[in-house]
């Protein structure tokens, strides 16, 4: 398949593209394994801090559960007409053992502050490994936007 319509943007631009997005997203898709119930993949709200990505979930759901125990994960911002993926590695902390600039900014950006709850919460955070990003088949060369931690572009 070929798309006419998409103009190719160079490494520089997707990378200024990719991080505006990572700013100013809500949600993000979280895809965690479990090695005997396999993939788990669900939506949360997230805060990028310009070097991760940090998202809060309880602390018994089936995502921190699988952090946990295999803590490899991957992100997808959600528009599949401008992908964005990421790949790292899940840091667990408990609500009341979060950097307070991560959990301050977190409660900013929502309204929601999970160390006030009752409720036990853990925060995920993922420094990317690996950054992909494309806008249709045009894009799909030069996707390869950060590896092993090192922006390329």
């Amino acid at each position: 398949m070929q798309n006419t319509e998409i103009a190719r943007r160079g490494g520089p631009q997707r990378r200024r593209d990719t991080l505006e997005r990572l700013a100013q997203e809500r949600d993000i898709w979280v895809s965690t394994s479990h090695p005997e119930h396999g993939p788990h993949q669900v939506p949360l709200w997230f805060r990028w801090d310009g070097l991760a990505v940090w998202m809060c979930t309880g602390s018994t759901s089936a995502t921190a559960r699988n952090a946990r125990q295999e803590p490899r994960v991957r992100l997808a911002l959600p528009d599949t007409s401008d992908v964005v993926l990421l790949q790292g590695v899940a840091e667990c902390f408990p609500a009341g053992g979060v950097p307070r600039d991560a959990g301050d900014g977190f409660a900013g950006k929502f309204g929601w502050d999970p160390r006030t709850e009752e409720g036990p919460f853990v925060y995920l955070r993922v420094v990317p490994s690996t950054v992909r990003a494309w806008r249709g088949e045009p894009e799909l060369r030069g996707r390869v936007l950060m590896r092993d931690g090192e922006w390329l572009a």
